[in-house]
């Protein structure tokens, strides 16, 4: 039996319980080229207090690769039904920590090192949360991704990297990515990206918020800063140290019982529509299944 048919009608609950183990281990075979090298992570749920529980990274813990989740077998996810220690001598090494990352009946996000776990590496690309504030929309965070994406970065003349955005859908808002032509230091970011509220177009961000504000009429600004009605241009998950959500099959949760969306690649002409969020709402993990080699050839 494949991973595919052990999914069935509800690939996060293979067995009657949950274990996302199963979904994520199906969509990895696709994110190899993205994840290349990069450090995995898992931000787990807890039910007490309905808050996200705790992180396992390579900071944390012995780092696990995206290549490793090749290890996942049918008769591996059926031996966690049982608890760790009483089959450990039946793992491997590697199925040990695939374990360890991703503990049984339980709901996670799937994250990764954006640009290494370890602070201080070169980074590759550099990466943006549209991030909503209080009463703003997944719609508006549409429209702001739209012009950004479609307006306003391919006409940057000045722009140090591949114009080509790649954007993905996180399960409540959008992120934005741009590769660099090259490995570049820290000081690249910092130069070109961070954002500053001392001197807001000292850096791409803040112009690019300038122009996004111009355009939409929008209360959009750089930077992380949660305030009602404000929408944040954040790159600030860029540097290495950092975690992003995986592009594809991610879990996006209400609550520690409920998940309420999942990560998707999305084509930026998609973002001129205007059903497109109710759209990307209708998927759940059995439809990224089933459609998961037409999701997958949209990633970069």
């Amino acid at each position: 039996m494949s991973l595919k048919d052990l999914a069935g009608n509800d690939p996060i609950k293979p067995f009657g319980e949950t274990d996302v183990l199963l979904f994520y281990a199906i969509v990895s075979s696709k994110l190899k080229k993205f994840l290349k090298g990069k450090e995995i992570a898992t931000k787990v749920w807890l039910p007490a207090g309905n808050i996200p529980s705790f992180l396992n990274r390579g900071s944390k813990k012995e780092p696990l690769y995206i290549e490793e989740m090749a290890e996942i077998t049918p008769d591996f996810l059926e031996l966690r039904k049982a608890h760790l220690d009483d089959v450990r001598n039946k793992l491997t090494k590697v199925q040990q920590k695939i374990w360890e990352y991703f503990p049984p009946r339980k709901l996670m996000d799937f994250f990764y090192a954006t640009n290494s776990e370890t602070p201080g590496k070169p980074i590759d690309r550099i990466f943006f949360d549209i991030d909503r504030g209080e009463g703003v929309s997944s719609e508006d965070a549409q429209e702001i991704a739209n012009v950004l994406v479609n307006e306003v970065i391919p006409k940057d003349k000045e722009l140090p990297t591949q114009k080509d955005p790649f954007v993905m859908w996180t399960g409540s808002s959008f992120h934005i990515y741009l590769f660099l032509k090259k490995k570049e230091p820290n000081e690249f970011y910092v130069k070109n990206f961070q954002f500053s509220k001392n001197d807001p177009e000292a850096t791409f961000t803040g112009r690019w918020a300038k122009q996004v504000r111009e355009i939409t009429k929008m209360n959009a600004t750089g930077g992380h800063e949660r305030v009602k009605g404000l929408i944040g241009i954040d790159p600030s998950q860029t540097p290495s140290g950092k975690l992003a959500r995986v592009p594809l099959s991610s879990l996006h949760m209400r609550d520690a019982d409920t998940v309420d969306g999942v990560s998707l690649p999305v084509d930026k002409k998609m973002l001129k529509k205007s059903d497109l969020v109710d759209r990307l709402r209708e998927y759940t993990p059995k439809k990224v299944v089933k459609e998961l080699d037409s999701l997958a050839k949209l990633l970069p």
